[in-house]
């Protein structure tokens, strides 16, 4: 398993393709999800993913303080393999790049609400009340380093 941290413009057009089409084919299609999936944060993201055997198994990306929140913030944390340990890794990984590369005293997150307890294991506690986002119930989630 490789651990790969890398700013936009040090991502090849096949590894950007390879993150584009696993965000889309999960949140967009299989969620049936039409939203704004390029965002205009990509640029300025810290992309934090996994490979296996040369395959993208997992994804998230870091937003420094400032552009989605105060804090800190992770998103799009996907893993193509589900249920077996990928997204705690990724998950791992993107909280010690937001501690690193941004010096991050804590991490704001919003979640959808069913992986509410896949994030509080690792230290998010819920800050909101859940939401609609785009159709899908949400919550904001806090993790203080």
């Amino acid at each position: 398993m490789e651990l790969c941290i890398k700013k936009f413009e040090e991502l090849s057009g096949a590894e950007l393709y390879e993150i584009l089409k696993l965000r889309v084919d999960v949140f967009v299609v299989e969620q049936n999800c039409p939203y704004r999936e390029l965002d205009g944060k990509d640029q300025g993201a810290l992309h934090v993913y996994l490979r296996d055997a040369g395959e993208l198994v997992a994804y998230l990306r870091v937003l420094a303080p400032g552009v989605s929140f105060a804090e800190a913030s992770l998103g799009r944390v996907i893993a193509a393999r589900r249920r077996c340990g990928l997204g705690t890794r990724v998950l791992r990984a993107g909280i010690a790049a937001a501690r690193d590369f941004f010096h991050a005293a804590a991490i704001r997150i919003e979640a959808q609400e069913y992986a509410r307890a896949f994030y509080e294991k690792q230290g998010f506690a819920p800050v909101s009340e859940v939401f609609l986002e785009d159709g899908i119930p949400h919550i904001q989630m806090l993790l203080k380093l």
